[in-house]
């Protein structure tokens, strides 16, 4: 059985078409399959079409959290309650294609694939600046970890092994494309366009995504502590050799007055020294996250179809 993962955050005007398409396509590829629909804190009336779903539906599950968590911690809640051999993971605005499904499940059953991985052959609509920051990001994560993540998404299969594997992780501070890529195992890609969204926008701001960003980078590698270290000692060797001139100048007596170089030295050193203190005091904040040991997210409710339940 298929476990697709749809996390759902502010889209009750598109949950019910959106769900019966997906569902569409599976019932005429004949995938025997689950739908979890993770309401992650939502505003709107998201929570109420996730329980019409799941009573006129059959095979879907809905899961509303206690408060928004983010996608990320969604993305776990819906792991964690997946029954299926396989699952996968993909948004509920329908920009990752359900007609895809279909090539992603074959690949798994018939040619013994763990993981396939969704892969963006375009980037869609997405602005100058949303690409640009996207390229630097995976750009430092592929320098800093050796694994390439350009143009990839979390529409992906995963095999119940992969997925065991990916559960026994246990940090708080997760990050599912980066996580489910290190576990390794047998893989491959699909390619797929990212669809326009049909209605709204998109609920991540610009500094939604820095955050995330920052997150991935953070919860994947500690290359950015690494940095802040050989930036101080480049600082200092430089400061020797800066040092060793202002001697060499003094003793010649051509020292040169003012305070042009001081300040200039002091700007700097005060810029350095901030931003180390500040990667320093992200890796600190994630420690102090892990240490309090909270769960990744809180259940406040489970709806699922009356027939499963009488099942039970």
């Amino acid at each position: 059985m298929l476990s697709v993962i749809i996390p759902v955050f502010n889209e009750n005007e598109m949950i019910q078409k959106n769900i019966q398409r997906v569902k569409s396509v599976l019932q005429d590829a004949n995938i025997p399959h689950e739908i979890i629909l993770i309401d992650d804190g939502s505003k709107d009336n998201s929570w109420s079409e996730i329980q019409n779903c799941v009573h006129t539906v059959p095979d879907i599950k809905g899961i509303k959290l206690s408060r928004n968590f983010g996608k990320e911690n969604a993305l776990c809640a819906g792991l964690d309650q997946a029954e299926g051999d396989c699952c996968i993971c993909m948004d509920a605005d329908m920009q990752h294609p359900p007609e895809v499904i279909p090539r992603m499940y074959e690949l798994w059953k018939n040619e013994g694939f763990d993981i396939v991985e969704g892969i963006k052959q375009s980037r869609g609509k997405e602005s100058l600046r949303y690409k640009v920051s996207a390229g630097i990001f995976y750009k430092i994560l592929h320098k800093t970890s050796g694994i390439d993540l350009n143009n990839a998404s979390d529409f992906r299969l995963l095999d119940r092994k992969a997925i065991n594997a990916w559960k026994a992780m246990p940090e708080k501070q997760t990050f599912f494309r980066g996580m489910s890529s290190w576990i390794g195992f047998s893989r491959t890609q699909v390619e797929f366009i990212v669809a326009d969204r049909e209605i709204g926008t998109s609920k991540w701001s610009f500094i939604s995504l820095v955050k995330l960003a920052i997150k991935g980078v953070t919860s994947y590698t500690a290359a950015p502590l690494y940095a802040s270290a050989f930036l101080g000692f480049g600082l200092l060797v430089a400061f020797v050799f800066l040092l060793g001139q202002t001697i060499i100048m003094k003793i010649l007596g051509y020292a040169a007055g003012g305070f042009t170089t001081v300040i200039a030295l002091q700007l700097v050193i005060g810029g350095t020294l901030m931003m180390s203190v500040g990667v320093i005091g992200i890796y600190i904040e994630k420690i102090y996250e892990e240490v309090k040991a909270r769960p990744r997210y809180i259940i406040e409710n489970i709806a699922e179809h009356l027939a499963k339940k009488n099942n039970e």
